[in-house]
């Protein structure tokens, strides 16, 4: 009985008693009476009041032990995790150098990812999974080797490396070209970045121009459908007679022509022609490259667009599209390899653009459409058969082709002169009449329409007339200042106005007035070329200008 109330009286016990415990006990074994039980009941409080105390400040040593600890402590290191040999063990990567480390049981090693961030303690103990990281380099995809190893290429030059993927980019379907963001360590591939792409950047909407859309053109388009609907709708008597179809065309003329429009054209028929005869649905991918866009300062930078032009319309064709290259300005970028500011770069450009037209194949795979102003300045191993076939030349339209073109700008559901239709009878008879009285002005060969003489080696002098420049791009620029004299008189009338002969005469003065067709230079063959002149047989070139403006271009002697 004793041993079991020990405990509660100051027996036994296994830990030692506090002071107050001790207090309580001989206050609980005084009598109520004892004049000693009123003064350890106020020791007690007193005691009481400095455990308090005591422990009030063992809390604020334990809180500056923490800081002090923390302070003084080394910092983590943070890896990148590239796998676990076991449960227990895991490969990392710290500042270009490999570690097989513990893990803390804490961590689950089955939720890394390869590629994620670790923090790894003084003793190279991952202690914490930080996830993938938000920033890092980016490079370029230039091979896939396996399904988890990629061969990615430095710029400028620098040589090529290759990584791992990153758990999540295991199924993602990368390609050559493909921009991947790439850990500190340069170890794994963690991202792939929405870039630009080459089909976006170039892609270009292709309305739907049928071959009667194209006006003054007819020699143009007779050749371009003999070389692509031909192919098409007798295929078993080009596989009879063994005849290749061309690879490639070039339209060559003037500029505003409708060189970038017979290219579309050509785009839109061919691929409903191709929808026609397989039953498909497919649609055409028309890149249009600009040739100064390829070129690049950088040591093998536009030999890897070019690459990645053609590699983008090959992969287009596998998904059903019909891919059509229109390099625009094509002299640019494919001109001959002399010496000049871009020699270097012609150089290699031209022999790479060569191999990647030597591994397609014709019309089926990738449509190639060279557009150029000065076709004599393009090299001649890009002209060859077996690459570019076709030769096209687009003319400058003569009256006939002129009238055409008007009538396909000027249609009949644009409002017209009311007054005009009132007195023609009709808007088919207004068109008519507008059309014919423009074209007529327009080639007539007076005073006012003499534009340039030309003075021969022979000594015989010829006059060029604002008929002889003509072109569709000009054509399409008088409608539309015609177009907008009519706006600007409904507007100040606030009355139902219309397209009037005098807006559309007096845009066509106004057009060539504005306009310098042939800029000045000393360089005469540069746009004697475009008017078909030899300028080895041209002496002098005077442009007929009113006004202060006349002067002479050039002299050739």
């Amino acid at each position: 009985m004793n041993e079991e109330r020990a405990p509660e009286y100051g027996g036994y016990s296994s830990e030692p008693a506090t002071p107050l415990e001790i207090l309580e006990r001989i206050v609980a074994s005084l009598p109520p009476g004892d004049p000693t039980r009123s003064e350890i009941i106020g020791l007690r409080s007193s005691v009481a009041e400095q455990e308090e105390m005591i422990q009030e400040a063992r809390q604020t040593i334990e809180k500056l032990d923490e800081v002090i600890k923390k302070v003084t402590s080394p910092a983590n290191r943070i890896g990148t995790y590239l796998g676990s040999p076991n449960k227990e063990t895991a490969q990392i990567v710290v500042g270009g150098s490999d570690y097989y480390c513990n893990v803390d049981p804490r961590i689950n090693v089955n939720k890394l990812k390869k590629g994620t961030r670790v923090l790894v303690n003084e003793a190279y103990v991952i202690v914490g999974d930080l996830g993938y990281d938000l920033a890092g380099p980016v490079t370029k995809v230039t091979e896939i080797l396996s399904s988890d190893r990629l061969r990615v290429g430095q710029e400028h030059g620098v040589q090529s490396i290759v990584l791992q993927r990153s758990q999540d980019l295991l199924k993602a379907n990368l390609k050559v070209g493909d921009e991947v963001r790439v850990d500190s360590n340069f170890r794994i591939a963690i991202e792939v970045l929405s870039r630009p792409t080459t089909q976006d950047y170039y892609l270009e909407a292709v309305p739907e121009i049928s071959w009667n859309m194209v006006g003054g053109q007819e020699e143009a388009l007779s050749a371009i459908k003999d070389a692509i609907e031909l192919p098409l709708l007798h295929a078993e008597l080009f596989t009879k007679f063994q005849h290749q179809t061309p690879k490639g065309f070039l339209l060559y003329g003037p500029p505003g022509c409708g060189k970038t429009l017979l290219g579309k054209a050509t785009a839109y028929n061919l691929t409903k022609q191709l929808k026609e005869k397989t039953g498909e649905e497919m649609q055409q991918f028309f890149m249009h490259i600009k040739g100064p866009e390829i070129l690049n300062m950088w040591v093998g930078e536009s030999e890897r667009q070019v690459r990645e032009i053609f590699n983008t319309a090959r992969e287009k064709r596998k998904e059903g599209f019909m891919p059509f290259i229109f390099i625009d300005e094509a002299e640019s970028i494919l001109g001959t390899r002399r010496a000049g500011r871009y020699s270097s770069i012609l150089s290699t450009l031209v022999p790479m653009f060569c191999t990647e037209m030597d591994g397609i194949e014709s019309l089926n795979e990738v449509v190639i459409i060279l557009a150029s102003n000065r076709a004599d300045l393009i090299d001649p191993a890009i002209l060859r058969p077996g690459r570019i076939d076709r030769k096209i030349k687009v003319n400058r339209p003569d009256r006939a082709s002129a009238y055409d073109i008007y009538k396909i700008y000027l249609t009949k559901d644009l409002p017209y002169d009311p007054e005009l239709v009132e007195q023609k009878g009709g808007i088919e008879e207004v068109v008519d009449h507008l059309v014919t009285k423009v074209v007529d002005t327009q080639f007539a060969r007076k005073e006012e329409n003499r534009f340039l003489e030309i003075t021969l080696r022979s000594g015989k002098r010829e006059t060029l007339y604002r008929g002889d420049l003509v072109s569709g791009a000009i054509i399409a620029s008088v409608v539309e200042r015609a177009k907008e004299l009519a706006i600007k008189r409904a507007i100040n009338t606030m009355q139902e106005e219309g397209i009037s002969e005098s807006d559309l005469l007096l845009s066509l003065n106004t057009e060539y007035a504005e306009n310098d067709i042939f800029p000045p230079t000393d360089i005469v063959e540069d746009w004697l070329k475009l008017i078909d002149y030899d300028s080895e047989n041209v002496v002098k070139v005077v442009p007929v200008r009113s006004g202060p403006k006349a002067s002479k271009i050039s002299d050739v002697i």
